[in-house]
């Protein structure tokens, strides 16, 4: 798997990224003047809208991360009394929630969404009172230390100078980010990237002595990247397709709206894909279609794969003609069927979602399927018809009427091949470079 890319990197930064960098910007170049009243208004709206939007759009694991975010602040407010000092029940309210916060943030991220049921809602609920009640013995009035677990110094404390948070809860810190970032490469999910970026602007928060105007600015900001992280899962589940996680339809059709000539396109359909249904059943076929989905998203020439329904994908070539489109598709018909997997069994098969256009799939009949030896590696092949607009075809329309009349011939020839609609083009054959 390609865990880095340009695409990647793209959707872990924006929004949420620039998000925190606007408000360091703001914070600390003092460019536009933020009066108390302002950050204070910015502060309350954040987590008032973030609460109303999480319970609106059923998103457990946002709505607690903001609870979670404002319930530490308050009780930092209340225990320290305005000033965190170098002891007392102020300073280890500091220790205790810089230690707890980042924790939390993993539970959260580690835990499936459910939506607002009773059984999500009372275990975040119960995490919570435990924590609450934790804090508040520790910072007993009187209390002038916390526990040792929560300030003790090893690996010389010059590594640690440069922070004010107290080098056990810096290294819980350390870990949480790379549990986030690991959790947002490998699934690729909005709330991920936001639950990764708000604990990084709660960290600035604490960095900044956990009071005062910067500080709540920086929570606040944990907020709203957090309400970000919403609008970005609604975006993404509208126009993405669940199973593969390519562009849907719907993201297609828009796509087309903008099309400017030259472009090109090409319709990809799996070779004998109603086989490995019948044959191995849905969540093989399942397989089938995310391995394709993770090669399409790779193709070069700048094109763009979407996932049209069933096994049938598009790519668009914007700026490209036909030509320049042939060696592209030539190598990605090649790789894909170079590439094998292996089927996975038992309980592997249902960690990943079936997505909606399969999930009512009914069985025909009741007679188990034969399922593939988990260690013999299976493989597939597309076959892809492609076409551009011509003198004939210049509606978007009638280009995917000739791709769709080319991927027809390239199945009558035998599939596994790239047919075009320009008469006497035979890509197959394509020796070219990829420049």
């Amino acid at each position: 798997m390609d865990l880095w890319n340009k695409r990647t990197l793209i959707s872990l930064a924006f929004p949420a990224g620039l998000l925190l960098l606007a408000a360091v910007l703001l914070l600390e170049t003092g460019l536009v003047p933020l009066s108390s009243s302002v950050i204070d208004f910015y502060y309350y709206a954040v987590f008032l809208s973030g609460v109303l939007l999480a319970w609106r759009f059923h998103s457990s694991r946002v709505l607690f991360a903001l609870i979670t975010l404002l319930l530490a602040h308050r009780a930092l407010e209340f225990f320290a009394g305005g000033s965190v000092s170098a002891s007392g029940p102020g300073h280890i309210a500091f220790e205790a929630i810089a230690f707890l916060l980042p924790v939390n943030f993993v539970i959260l991220a580690a835990v499936r969404e459910r939506g607002l049921v009773l059984p999500s809602i009372a275990f975040n609920f119960c995490l919570l009172f435990v924590e609450a009640v934790f804090v508040a013995i520790i910072c007993r009035p009187g209390q002038t230390t916390g526990p040792g677990f929560l300030h003790s110094t090893f690996l010389g404390q010059d590594l640690f100078g440069w922070t004010i948070i107290p080098p056990p809860a810096l290294l819980v810190f350390i870990s949480a980010f790379a549990i986030l970032l690991t959790r947002f490469l490998l699934y690729r999910k909005p709330v991920e990237s936001g639950l990764f970026w708000s604990l990084a602007a709660t960290f600035l928060a604490l960095q900044a002595g956990g009071l005062g105007r910067s500080s709540r600015a920086y929570m606040a900001t944990g907020g709203l990247i957090l309400v970000s992280s919403i609008i970005e899962n609604s975006y993404h589940l509208a126009y993405h397709d669940e199973l593969t996680g390519l562009p849907a339809r719907r993201a297609f059709n828009e796509a087309l709206l903008g099309l400017e000539e030259p472009y090109a396109m090409a319709v990809v359909d799996i070779d004998h894909f109603k086989r490995f249904n019948d044959r191995f059943g849905h969540e093989t076929g399942d397989e089938v279609l995310r391995m394709v989905a993770s090669r399409l998203a790779l193709v070069t020439g700048g094109g763009q794969a979407f996932r049209v329904g069933g096994e049938e994908f598009s790519i668009l070539f914007p700026g490209k003609s036909l030509t320049e489109t042939l060696p592209h598709l030539e190598s990605l018909r090649t790789e894909i069927e170079a590439s094998t997997f292996r089927p996975r069994g038992g309980i592997e098969r249902r960690v990943t979602a079936r997505g909606p256009d399969r999930r009512n799939v009914r069985r025909k009949s009741i007679r188990p399927r034969p399922t593939p030896p988990q260690n013999d590696r299976l493989s597939v092949t597309v076959s892809i018809g492609a076409a551009a607009p011509t003198i004939r075809t210049q509606l978007v329309e009638e280009v995917i009427k000739s791709a769709d009349e080319a991927l027809y011939r390239a199945k009558e020839s035998g599939r596994n091949r790239v047919e075009v609609a320009t008469a006497g083009v035979r890509p197959s054959r394509f020796k070219g470079s990829l420049a």
